[in-house]
């Protein structure tokens, strides 16, 4: 896959998505496009399993819209009933990538930025990296959904009408990353994560990560219905199997893919 703005390195089950426009990763339409169709495609192949999706700028791992860009734009004619379209489609594609996506924030979060952190199953974040939603500060309006989905409704108001940036530590005490690590922990902590997912049954993983999604927002009792349906269909793989044989044989798990 040819891109401009990322790198994709793909090892041991895992395909590592680096983000590199420097100076800080700033987010225009043409970015976007290819966040979409890296996340729509990335695990197609059943090689992959889990994805991490970092930064390879040191300043930031998103510092949100390109401002100087859209300044610059002329509005087309006739104005489209749906501007900002692509931006939710590659939001939505990391969200609905098959396979767990492990954000490892380098840097600053801001803006869009939160919003495609938002969008992963996990997120690790250096002691360096901050977080928030500074649009009102510049007169335009962010994604608060992205911010509650993170922090709850409360928290999420203070920081998004305030417009003001918190720390990783910060973050966590909210309940929104999964864990804070020194700087320069941050790519092994992250690859660690990963290998251990990679390490499960494939199907299994990618039937949590589909059955995740849909029961987010269910009723208790129809999310655990719509869980015990997705049991009943892993059963029926043959990695599912050889998961439980190598239990009961008490030896590595020899899985296919299948």
């Amino acid at each position: 896959m040819a891109t401009e703005f990322f790198d994709i390195v793909r090892r041991d089950h895992v395909a590592t998505v680096s983000f590199d426009r420097p100076p800080v990763n700033a987010l225009t339409d043409a970015v976007f496009a290819e966040i979409l169709e890296i996340f729509s495609t990335v695990a197609e192949d059943w090689e992959t399993r889990v994805v991490v999706f970092t930064s390879a700028v040191e300043r930031a791992f998103c510092a949100g819209a390109d401002l100087k860009a859209r300044g610059s734009e002329t509005p087309p004619v006739p104005l489209p009933t749906d501007a900002r379209k692509i931006a939710r489609e590659a939001m939505w594609a990391i969200l609905d990538c098959p396979v767990p996506v492990i954000a490892a924030v380098n840097g600053p979060a801001l803006g869009g930025g939160l919003c495609l952190v938002a969008c992963c199953d996990i997120i690790v974040a250096s002691e360096r990296a901050t977080f928030g939603c500074p649009e009102i500060g510049v007169g335009l309006l962010g994604a608060s959904s992205h911010l509650k989905r993170m922090i709850g409704p409360y928290r999420m108001r203070e920081l998004y009408f305030t417009g003001r940036t918190v720390t990783a530590n910060e973050m966590w005490h909210m309940g929104a990353l999964s864990r804070v690590v020194a700087h320069d922990e941050l790519e092994a902590t992250t690859r660690e994560i990963a290998t251990e997912i990679a390490a499960k049954c494939p199907p299994a993983v990618r039937l949590a990560k589909e059955s995740l999604n849909r029961v987010d927002e269910m009723p208790f009792k129809d999310a655990y219905r719509t869980e015990q349906d997705y049991t009943a269909r892993l059963s029926h793989y043959e990695d599912s199997q050889e998961a439980m044989t190598a239990f009961r044989e008490r030896r590595p798990p020899r899985f296919q893919g299948r």
